[in-house]
This record gives structure tokens, sequence and C-alpha cells, in this order.
């Protein structure tokens, strides 16, 4: 399985935060406290990934259901690994990674958006930024949705 990294567990913390605001600035609901004590943990033993397959079930449930709020694939509808390219002009991924895409646990595919988002060479961060501002998330959506003025 794969690493789920620290900073997707301090998103996921921000997102149940924004979502069940503590009502005296000092408590928190079971979600955050369950995802804080894996975020507690990995600072401690200076961790810069936690198990997807061994974190708690009340945190692994909770890191889901924010997961669930983030776009699933990069895909901007631009693959070049349709023409033989190893690793996609469009979104950075692997030719592997886009043909195994569904197969891929949530934690694999967080890696994957990763990666290509520190690599940030892939066109949906710079010369289609625009477009990938308009893709939903899923993998390889119709590219006339995506064109300028697209539904």
């Amino acid at each position: 399985m794969a690493g789920i990294h620290i900073t997707d567990i301090e998103s996921a913390i921000n997102w149940w935060r924004a979502q069940f605001p503590s009502p005296d600035g000092i408590t928190a609901c079971p979600e955050v406290l369950a995802l804080a004590e894996v975020y507690a943990l990995m600072v401690y033993y200076r961790e810069h990934e936690a198990d997807e397959a061994t974190l708690p079930a009340v945190a692994r449930e909770a890191w889901l259901e924010w997961y669930a709020t983030t776009p699933d694939a990069p895909c901007i509808a631009i693959c070049s690994t349709s023409q033989g390219d190893a690793q996609c002009k469009g979104c950075g991924r692997t030719f592997e990674e886009v043909q195994h895409w569904t197969a891929m646990t949530p934690g694999e595919k967080r890696a994957v958006w990763r990666r290509i988002t520190l690599d940030a060479k892939a066109w949906r961060f710079n010369k289609y930024a625009e477009r990938a501002g308009r893709a939903t998330g899923e993998d390889h959506p119709d590219p006339a949705r995506l064109e300028a003025g697209g539904a």
C-alpha cells in the first residue's frame, strides 16, 4: 500500500475543521482528533508518510471522506501516452499510471498527484493551466468540455 503524505493529513484536518468548527475553540470533532493523532505521531517520529493500510479506522475513514472531495485524475484530455510517450505531457502520469489509474488505491493516486505537482512540468501546470482549471477530475474527460468556452 501507498503512504499518505503528511500534507494530505494536514489538509484533511483543515477540511474537517472547516466542516465542524470547534464551538469553544478547544474541542474538536472525532475526525479531527483521529487525524491529529496520526499527524502528531508523524511529526514526533519525523515521518513524512503514514501507511495507508495501517491507519486507525476512524482516521482512515476521515481521510477518505476528505479525499472524496479532491479531483480524482489529473487528466486534461491531452494524453500523449496514447501517442507512445512514456510520460504524459498533459498530466504528467506515466503510461503505467494512466493504464492502471482505476485500480490504484486513494493513497497511490495521491502519491502520483504529489509527484506531478512537485515536478510541475506537465502542461496542466503551465501551458494548459486554464484548461486544468476546468477539468472535473474524471479520467480521460471529453476534450470538447475543456476547450475555452466549453460547458
